[in-house]
């Protein structure tokens, strides 16, 4: 296959280049309990290898910054920077920082659980500047979800919340915010000359379509896996084999800018 025009650019010009690599079904396998989740056993050390060898490396998750850090044993990586709630929360060398709490959020906790009451499976996951509803462990998670959506972004309406889709997955967080908004402010900030990104999930296709909005050489990547979705596949220049796949592409990246 041939290589992506964004990963030619990436590999002769590699301290222009940012790599941006989301968390949960990139960087770690998708689990069924969230708080199970951690990096790759080759996450550390390879986003360190690259942390030395090109611009930057950011990871851009839904997550909370401090718990992607956490998960991602990341606090001893240097060079990384995880943009955190999908750009709201910045973690960088050791220094978190944050805006205040949506007000609509007290509301929303308040009364999803009424939401799921007599849903067998469904759970809360509550992630302070957002909180998310999943049926993965429900009988029928697509059919429990395709049921709740309404529901639920009826109270986010109400309260003045957005709704994210992913996998099995309802998450209201604060409006005017995504992946796409953080990783182009990156992109601007470190004056990248070109541009990685990888995901496995619909939040994922706001960071997609920000690679293709800067103008600068990029590829992005999908992450697939057993639950794989059509539509990011046929939006990513590159398809890989999850987290493994993602990791033996950032080291076959590493390998080529070492030599």
């Amino acid at each position: 296959m041939e290589t992506p025009e964004g990963l030619r650019a990436i590999l002769a010009d590699p301290a222009g280049a940012v790599i941006g690599l989301d968390f949960d079904g990139t960087l770690s396998p998708i689990v069924p309990d969230p708080d199970a989740a951690r990096i790759h056993p080759r996450g550390p050390a390879l986003l360190a290898r690259l942390g030395g060898l090109v611009g930057a490396v950011a990871v851009v998750t839904g997550r909370p910054a401090a718990t992607a850090v956490e998960y991602g044993s990341l606090a001893g990586v240097p060079g990384v920077v995880v943009l955190g709630h999908y750009g709201l929360e910045r973690w960088e060398a050791g220094t978190l920082t944050a805006p205040p709490v949506h007000p609509g959020l007290a509301r929303a906790r308040a009364e999803l659980p009424r939401l799921i009451e007599g849903v067998p499976g469904a759970r809360l996951e509550d992630k302070e500047r957002s909180v998310a509803v999943h049926t993965r462990g429900t009988a029928a998670p697509q059919a429990t979800l395709d049921a709740l959506r309404d529901p639920v972004a009826k109270l986010a309406a109400e309260v003045g919340l957005a709704v994210e889709p992913g996998k099995f997955v309802l998450e209201l967080r604060p409006p005017g915010i995504d992946k796409g908004t953080a990783l182009g402010a990156f992109l601007a900030e470190r004056a990248a000359r070109s541009v990685l990104f990888a995901g496995d999930d619909l939040g994922d296709l706001a960071a997609f379509a920000a690679v293709r909005a800067s103008g600068l050489p990029g590829v992005t990547v999908f992450s697939g896996s057993a639950e794989a979705s059509a539509e990011i596949a046929a939006q990513a220049d590159l398809v890989v084999d999850g987290p493994d796949g993602v990791m033996d592409l950032l080291a076959s990246i590493a390998d080529a800018i070492g030599r």
